[in-house]
């Protein structure tokens, strides 16, 4: 039998220290629980015992002052306790730096602003800027290529048009959408929503060419946003700087989504630390050296943690490899009290806001 746990020896040792943990903390399913569709697939159990969990850590070093060997406490007149890593000059970890409002916030932002044209994402390439997507798969609305935009293509009015531009959609209701038959291509907000992977804020990052595309539209980082970068940013700052973010990437995850282990190496001054904000389910980070050969630490991230990396920690690959989507380990109850709409929804698709300053 072919798949994903059926491998060789050699090919285990091929993998990078780097692989072989994203690897051992991927979902999974149990082989069993996919032979019957009337069975509810089932998570392959995973240990977690090496994990580290800063929530409990702080637990702890706030009641006695205890601390794991290798992490120390960072003295820098914050509001939340900071821990560092030895082996990991320039890493910072914030647990609970958000409150609970704050992170109802960013969640709203994350899906109603953020994606917002003239930001860009995913969807992009496909549909060209989509305005107001939340709302639409809120109002179970229909987006479908329009109809007067395909008889002008037809026509050669706009055949210099890039091709993001020569297709236009727009949002309607199902039942006109319905009744337009199956001419015309369509897909409801509410799937668009679900695959919404990324957008982009203030200075607008081109995927295709990998690097800030300067001559593209863009708005500058909502200013509420800058001035929580700039405070979260201040243990990772030189004595007397601040920080002045100009661009920021949110990443959305949903049931099955990882971030591979990458570097963060587009910008002109590694000088400016990294700034992530986590908002939703409960998830695994991975932190590893400046090869992926170097074994990673596993770390669990929560709705409202938030992480720095600076200096050396600036060129050490990281990833996310899990999400806990599940009622057990998501751990988003907090948030539903304060009657977020989808609070589920937004739960699983924000993690990781990188605001960069300096691009």
């Amino acid at each position: 039998m072919y798949g994903p746990d059926r491998v060789t020896d050699e090919a285990v040792s091929e993998r990078t220290a780097f692989r072989r943990a994203e690897k051992q903390y991927k979902l999974y399913y149990d082989q069993d629980s996919k032979s019957s569709k009337n069975r509810k697939k089932r998570p392959k159990r995973v240990d977690l015992s090496e994990v580290l969990d800063f929530k409990t850590i702080s637990e702890s070093y706030d009641k006695n002052g205890d601390l794991p060997p290798g992490i120390v406490p960072f003295q820098c007149g914050f509001d939340r306790p900071v821990f560092c890593l030895q082996n990991c000059p320039g890493f910072y970890f914030i647990p609970g730096a958000l409150s609970i409002e704050e992170q109802c916030r960013w969640i709203r932002e994350g899906l109603i602003s953020f994606p917002q044209p003239p930001n860009r994402t995913n969807h992009n390439a496909i549909y060209g800027p989509i305005h107001d997507l939340f709302i639409a798969s809120k109002e179970r609305k229909v987006l479908v290529e329009d109809e007067n935009t395909l008889q002008s293509l037809d026509s050669g009015s706009n055949a210099c048009v890039s091709n993001e531009d020569s297709h236009r959609w727009e949002f309607c209701e199902e039942h006109i959408a319905l009744s337009r038959g199956k001419t015309h291509k369509s897909i409801s907000a509410s799937v668009l929503i679900r695959k919404l992977r990324w957008s982009t804020l203030g200075l607008q990052f081109d995927w295709s060419k990998r690097n800030y595309n300067v001559s593209l539209p863009h708005n500058k980082i909502p200013d509420a946003l800058c001035q929580l970068a700039k405070r979260l940013a201040a243990p990772a700052m030189p004595m007397g700087e601040e920080f002045h973010p100009e661009a920021a990437i949110v990443n959305y995850f949903g049931l099955g989504d990882m971030l591979g282990g990458h570097l963060d190496d587009m910008e002109a001054d590694w000088s400016k630390p990294i700034v992530s904000m986590s908002l939703g389910c409960k998830a695994i980070f991975l932190l590893g050296g400046k090869s992926r050969e170097d074994p990673p630490f596993a770390m669990f991230l929560r709705s409202g943690d938030v992480v720095l990396m600076a200096g050396e920690a600036r060129e050490c690959f990281h990833g996310v490899p899990r999400i806990f989507t599940d009622e057990e380990n998501a751990e988003i109850t907090p948030l539903e009290p304060l009657n977020i709409e989808n609070v589920k929804v937004a739960s699983g698709l924000m993690e990781n806001d990188e605001v960069f300053e300096d691009i």
